[in-house]
């Protein structure tokens, strides 16, 4: 890995994630959404946590406080993100949700190009709310993929202060600890007694492997030498992937008006990102963790 070139770990990461939703996905008859963001939740975190043995004592209320706030936001986001899996597309839900860190990256521009972007990511959204209809685009799935895209982008502002507070990733295993605390009544509810079954706890140990633990390492090895410029780029093709993944592990057709917005979405993210690399007054290509 640590000869591998930087692209292609992210690339790597990318897949690992929606491969790992499409996983997720297929787990939403047996256990529910929240009894998958439950498994999500508790075995990212228990491996975490293992190696990341983060140390609490000594911490200012401050830093606690972002550590927990960070956890609040993990858990709203994934569990937000599933429900709106379980009524929408994998491209489709992705393609809504990757408006988060669009906002984020054009939220302190002052370029009146950056204000084209937003236009074309918002008129994607409202091409699958308004036309997808009939191909399985429903309000309260997009509501969701709304809501999870919201949280998305608070992650990122909240990964920037617990990154500056914790070291490496113990911040993160304390969010993902706080996380799994958080969707405990949602889990049990809707996994019941297929969240001890080992089929599914299994299932969702691949998810946990697929959208956690993998994708956070390989971007980890990849930030090293890869420049945020190049990350932001690459981060482009998340809708894209999860298209693909969608076909090949779920079966879902790519129809013209869910191609159409997701263009519109890639194209206004790969815009955002290159405006970024000319100059100062946007924050587009930093890192962006995925639900």
């Amino acid at each position: 890995m640590r000869t591998a070139p930087p692209e292609l770990l992210v690339l790597g990461g990318i897949g690992s994630v929606q491969f790992g939703a499409a996983l997720a996905d297929k787990l939403f008859d047996d256990a529910g959404p929240g009894g998958v963001v439950l498994l999500r939740l508790v075995l990212s975190g228990a491996i975490l946590l293992a190696f990341a043995r983060p140390r609490l004592r000594g911490r200012s209320r401050p830093d606690l406080g972002a550590a927990l706030a960070f956890g609040v936001v993990l858990a709203a986001m994934n569990w937000s993100f599933y429900e709106a899996l379980a009524r929408l597309p994998l491209s489709v839900a992705v393609t809504i949700e990757f408006t988060g860190p669009l906002a984020v990256a054009v939220a302190g521009s002052r370029r009146a190009l950056d204000a084209l972007w937003v236009v074309l990511a918002a008129g994607g959204v409202v091409l699958l709310a308004t036309r997808g209809g009939h191909h399985g685009v429903h309000a309260a799935g997009v509501a969701l993929a709304l809501v999870a895209a919201a949280c998305w982008a608070s992650y990122i502002l909240l990964s920037k202060r617990v990154g500056r507070a914790f070291a490496q990733l113990d911040g993160l295993a304390v969010a993902l600890g706080v996380g799994a605390v958080l969707v405990i009544p949602a889990g049990v509810v809707q996994g019941g007694d297929a969240l001890v079954r080992p089929a599914v706890v299994a299932g969702g140990l691949g998810v946990a492997l697929l959208s956690s633990l993998i994708p956070y390492s390989l971007e980890l090895m990849a930030l090293r030498t890869l420049s945020a410029y190049g990350f932001g780029l690459l981060m482009s093709l998340e809708p894209a992937m999860a298209a693909l993944a969608g076909v090949i592990v779920l079966g879902q057709a790519l129809t013209a008006v869910v191609a159409l917005a997701l263009a519109m979405v890639v194209t206004a993210s790969v815009g955002t990102t290159l405006m970024a690399r000319s100059g100062p007054g946007s924050v587009g290509g930093e890192p962006q963790p995925e639900a």
